[in-house]
């Protein structure tokens, strides 16, 4: 069995506050985009197995692929960790970027075990096992267009956005999403005091995280005017980043960017999927 698992773009992400449990409080809006991974699934006696084409990726315990799993196990009733399956990843959203490559794995996951080992799933009881493990894992349970509240992990899908060509830059650096929130942290009394109200550039793809993470790392910022400058419609920083996106209204505009910031990083050309794309 095989299912793909598609990655994110943040259209916009407003950091609200610091919850009393120490999560922030947010609002965001997803896309989903035609990058992804391919989760390749089959019975295998023994225990759960999993590979990967990216030597990076965690094998164990620590990949949120086998966490899934696990959830799924427990809730068949089943003791001892999770048994009869070998998972193939091919993997193509870049890691620490933003993209939301783990989070989205874990939702094809959640979905493939349940299926391989023929748990039936209610559909509150399979967003519950999704929050566990992880705040965007939710959103790919809908896919197409949504909005993220609460630690991002309270999903609410919208209307399908106009459908867009989509330039995606990762540079050759990672963002850990626990530092990027640290450096909001850090900044939080400086923003707290008063100044003239300022008018933003850009307020659809807005990131309260980028300025905090193009402080520390510039070419973000240079991203992401680079991509402006070459027609994109609108550019940010997605996520925690480092992955930065633009929308383009024509593939020629998109692919012509694409091209002109080959040497900047990884750069992929793809486009927004819609909800109903997102299960085909």
């Amino acid at each position: 069995m095989i299912v793909r698992a598609y990655a994110k773009i943040n259209l916009s992400l407003e950091v609200v506050g610091v919850r009393a449990d120490g999560y922030h409080e947010l609002r965001t809006t997803f896309q989903s985009i035609a990058l992804r991974d391919t989760l390749t699934f089959r019975a295998a006696a023994g225990p759960l197995r999993i590979a990967c084409d990216d030597p990076l990726c965690p094998a164990g315990e620590d990949n949120l692929v086998w966490r899934a799993a696990a959830q799924v196990w427990r809730a068949a009733g089943r003791s001892g960790p999770p048994r009869g399956a070998a998972v193939r990843i091919v993997k193509r959203i870049p890691m620490q970027a933003g993209l939301g490559g783990g989070s989205s794995d874990a939702a094809a996951a959640l979905r493939g075990f349940a299926s391989l080992w023929r748990v039936r799933l209610a559909r509150d009881r399979l967003r519950r096992l999704a929050r566990a493990l992880g705040a965007d894992v939710p959103f790919f349970l809908e896919g197409g267009t949504a909005v993220g509240r609460g630690r991002g992990d309270r999903v609410t899908p919208l209307p399908d956005a106009p459908p867009a060509w989509v330039v995606v830059v990762v540079p050759s650096f990672g963002v850990r999403t626990k530092d990027a929130f640290a450096w909001w942290d850090a900044g939080r009394a400086e923003r707290l005091r008063p100044r003239p109200p300022a008018k933003r550039v850009d307020p659809f793809a807005s990131n309260d995280l980028q300025p905090f993470v193009a402080a520390r790392y510039p070419g973000i910022g240079m991203l992401v005017d680079s991509l402006r400058a070459a027609g994109a419609s609108h550019a940010a920083m997605s996520g925690s980043g480092s992955g930065v996106f633009g929308l383009f209204d024509r593939r020629a505009t998109a692919a012509r960017a694409a091209g002109a910031l080959g040497g900047r990083g990884r750069v992929f050309l793809t486009r927004t999927t819609s909800r109903r794309e997102f299960f085909l």
